[in-house]
């Protein structure tokens, strides 16, 4: 859809996929730890508090962040909370302002290795459907069903719902040009849940002898609600676009 889309509906998505993302890890942090230790807590509490004031004192070393920000996830990793949220605070805790360039050159040497290894790897080893064993019964087991079902319609309806509720509460508003049908082609792209879902699927259903065949049919839920719900919004906001142009 390139140039065609507006550029406040892609500010939208992206905000719209941070925040989804972050709540996921939130989660992630509250419910998907194990034996918290107040020792291994306090340490990373500790050092994020001198991340914030080096953040406070306008201290821009890239190398000194990154370092106290790997002392500061393996102390959330031992502390018994998901390491995740390690990564969230210390994005939080680099500093926008004063020297920009330095922030810049982060953002540009993570970019290439996050978006190309990183994310490619994690989904690669996070989804691991085995095809070979997989039957017709999995497409319908009410795993399946039911987690495809939450992306496609439960993700896309919950977006369009409360992003029209605060227009009508008057916290926003729909940028010119842009329509409810825009709206829902992206709500539906909201719709795809891919390395954040297959992450907390890994974590909810741990392999047993009896939920390995319910961690199969988590990641073929979440392949097919992802498809369904990409296409159906290429197609809808696709539409609203050439609707647009004539």
């Amino acid at each position: 859809l390139g140039k065609r889309v507006p550029p406040e509906l892609k500010i939208f998505l992206l905000a719209l996929a941070i925040i989804d993302d972050l709540g996921a890890i939130i989660v992630i942090a509250l419910f998907y730890g194990h034996g918290l230790s107040l020792l291994a807590l306090g340490i990373a509490l500790l050092v994020g508090l001198v991340l914030l004031l080096m953040n406070l004192k306008g201290i821009t070393n890239n190398t000194l962040y990154i370092l106290l920000g790997l002392v500061m996830w393996a102390a959330v990793l031992k502390s018994g909370v998901h390491a995740t949220i390690a990564g969230v605070l210390l994005g939080l805790l680099i500093p926008l302002r004063g020297n920009r360039e330095s922030f810049h050159e982060l953002e540009h040497s993570l970019h290439a290795p996050v978006n190309y290894i990183i994310l490619p790897l994690f989904a690669f080893v996070n989804t691991g459907v085995g095809f070979g064993s997989v039957t017709a019964k999995d497409f319908t087991d009410s795993v399946t069903v039911g987690i495809a079902a939450g992306l496609l319609f439960g993700k896309s309806i919950g977006i369009f719902v409360f992003s029209k509720l605060a227009e009508l509460l008057r916290l926003g508003r729909l940028p010119e040009g842009v329509g409810n049908i825009h709206l829902l082609g992206v709500a539906l792209l909201g719709g795809i849940g891919f390395t954040m879902s297959l992450f907390i699927g890994s974590l909810a259903f741990e392999c047993s002898a009896d939920a390995c065949f319910s961690l199969v049919d988590e990641r073929i839920g979440i392949l097919l609600g992802s498809v369904a719900s990409g296409v159906l919004g290429y197609f809808v906001l696709g539409a609203a676009l050439k609707k647009k142009q004539r």
